[in-house]
């Protein structure tokens, strides 16, 4: 069987992000970049499909250099290969031009099914996997928790509020992973230094034929307003510090 996950580099969820003074974007020096979390339950179920039915996984991004290490941490992780598709048009991309530069590294190659996050933890669009289904001309499954490989089909569980949804569907198709799908694994220190031999393709947009351009763009980027500061309740009462906190609430909070 052949397996594709699609993964991204973001910010690691620990770091301190700041806005640029211009508004244009992060401050990128100092970060930890990491693979992103939900991309990490696509990569695991990749790798357990492989081992259920054997095949190989290849693993595909969209960034800079930098994005390479989290390649190396898939493959770390068990992928067999990756392909890194670096070109300077494309950093920053939104979710249609990521996903048109996935699908055209993607139709090189052949592939049963394709595992991508349900989202991203830094731009948290969650359109990458539903436009690529799109491009490739597949049928998408997405959010999913559970899934069940049978018969060149898929039989997925997707969460919705108060209930689940059961949802087979035909293959190649993409899967967008959701929390609970399964545990990522740690890469081995052997795993690790094999990862270092295993082949890495890298491509530009020439290289695949395309000339993506984004649809939407992200005018300026601002932190979030400060918070006020909290009231501490002085005194050794209970009842009237419990009385004292319900006051504030009703009348300055404002939330009962």
């Amino acid at each position: 069987m052949n397996i594709i996950a699609c993964v991204k580099q973001v910010p690691d969820t620990e770091a301190l992000i700041k806005a640029k003074p211009d508004g244009s974007g992060i401050v990128e020096e100092g970060i930890k970049w990491v693979m992103n979390p939900y991309d990490e339950f696509g990569v695991e179920e990749a790798l357990k499909m492989k081992e259920k039915f054997g095949g190989d996984v290849t693993i595909i991004t969209v960034g800079p250099p930098r994005v390479m290490e989290t390649i190396r941490t898939a493959l770390a992780m068990g992928a067999e290969k990756g392909i890194h598709i670096d070109d300077p048009s494309l950093y920053g991309a939104d979710a249609y031009a990521t996903a048109t530069a996935l699908a055209a590294a993607i139709k090189g190659i052949p592939y049963d099914i394709i595992f991508c996050g349900q989202r991203a933890i830094d731009d948290d669009s969650g359109q990458v996997g539903a436009v690529l289904a799109e491009l490739l001309g597949i049928p998408q499954v997405t959010i999913v928790t559970k899934l069940e490989v049978a018969d060149k089909a898929v039989k997925v569980v997707r969460p919705i509020e108060g209930a689940q949804l059961v949802i087979q569907s035909p293959m190649p198709c993409v899967v967008t992973a959701q929390k609970g799908l399964n545990e990522p694994r740690y890469a081995s220190l052997p795993g690790i230094m094999k990862a270092k031999k295993k082949p890495v393709e890298v491509k530009n947009a020439a290289a695949l034929g395309i000339t993506a351009e984004s649809k939407a763009k992200v005018v300026k980027t601002v932190p979030p307003p400060a918070r006020p500061p909290g009231k501490i309740i002085e005194g050794d009462d209970p009842a009237l510090k419990a009385a004292t906190v319900c006051k504030l609430l009703r009348e300055e909070a404002k939330v009962i």
